[in-house]
């Protein structure tokens, strides 16, 4: 089964998530999104994909965040996109694909959900 995680290696939650896939016997595609950041259109399509808004998908705790003015509440959701498309530390992780679905997989259990 092809699968892809956009990854984080210093989140313990990506790490996780990187571990259940492995245990249960595949080899992910992992893209270090930090480094390789999703274009606009993909990380619009990965978070309609999950089910969740793009407020959802963005890191909120990132001095970036509050930096830019997104902590307000009429921040829009093109503003958002922006802002993770660039400085990606601001998008939520980690994503990840598989033929099963799309998930942001906090907490990592939610990977069984598509594997």
């Amino acid at each position: 089964m092809a699968i892809t995680i956009y990854h984080n290696a210093r989140c313990g939650i990506s790490r996780n998530t990187l571990a259940a896939i492995r245990d249960a016997g595949y080899e992910p595609q992992i893209i270090d999104y930090l480094a390789n950041p999703p274009t606009r259109d993909t990380l619009t399509r990965l978070i309609a994909d999950a089910g969740i808004t793009v407020r959802e998908a963005v890191r909120s705790k990132e001095a970036v965040f509050t930096e830019s003015g997104l902590d307000q509440p009429d921040s829009s959701d093109a503003a958002l996109l922006d802002a993770m498309v660039a400085h990606p530390i601001l998008i939520e992780r980690p994503f990840v694909v598989t033929p099963n679905g799309v998930r942001l997989c906090r907490p990592f259990t939610r990977v069984h959900e598509i594997l």
